[in-house]
């Protein structure tokens, strides 16, 4: 390898190895200790509101909630994907094109190959980003369709069938932020590798908080939502 430094290599290499680790133990919390987490608490908590969204007919609510969720699903998709064609068009300027390391094996044989593939690892998030989104709307939207249908008229379409596709769309949006996270470290390696190492170090704090809430037990958690509905009427 020519003009590379092993700063390049080693620097990455733990940035990749300390992102996968904190991934895999965070998969493995929502798993394991589901209510610990923000992601298995908001998913139980998404049950129970489509529960109650279809048992009291709340039509309205419903779909300016979902709405909601579209909207920002398409800024999100939107600003992904003009980011990947902003970085797409300067890499396919006629003065980088002929240095584009379509072979994966020269792309450590030069300094200036090894930027333009870090531009092309960028890309690849912000695009996965914009399929990622997409995706979500495409969720949300049968969810529009799907908790407008009585219950009766249908006995497979269960909140427990709605509650899977709302939770599909918000795993593709979770997936997508996700990727603009990352992208951040990427970014932070066109500075230096060091510079990664210590974001990813930081990101991962920073996933950390996110992800994981207090330690209650919010499993025993019950809504009466009859009683509540005859309540409030």
């Amino acid at each position: 390898m020519i003009g590379i430094h092993w700063s390049e290599i080693v620097f990455p290499g733990a940035t990749f190895l300390v992102l996968t680790t904190y991934h895999l133990y965070w998969v493995y919390q929502v798993r394991r200790s589901p209510f610990r987490t923000y992601l298995g608490l908001t998913r139980h908590l998404r049950h129970m509101w489509v529960e109650s969204m279809m048992k009291e007919k709340r039509d309205i609510l419903a779909v300016q909630t979902m709405r909601n969720s579209i909207m920002a699903s398409s800024f999100l998709a939107s600003t992904a994907m003009l980011v990947g064609l902003g970085l797409t068009s300067f890499i396919f300027k006629p003065g980088h094109l002929g240095e584009v390391p379509f072979d994966i094996s020269l792309i450590f044989s030069h300094m200036r190959a090894l930027f333009l593939a870090k531009i092309l690892l960028l890309i690849l998030h912000f695009f996965f980003a914009f399929f990622s989104f997409t995706l979500a709307i495409r969720y949300f939207n049968q969810m529009n369709f799907m908790i407008n249908v009585p219950i009766d008229c249908d006995p497979l379409l269960t909140p427990e069938f709605v509650s899977r596709t709302l939770d599909l769309g918000m795993a593709h949006y979770t997936m997508g932020m996700r990727s603009y996270y990352l992208a951040g470290v990427v970014v932070l390696w066109l500075f230096g590798p060091q510079w990664m190492f210590l974001g990813s170090l930081a990101l991962t704090f920073i996933l950390y908080r996110l992800d994981h809430c207090c330690t209650l037990d919010y499993s025993t958690a019950t809504c009466d939502i009859e009683k509540h509905g005859v309540e409030s009427s």
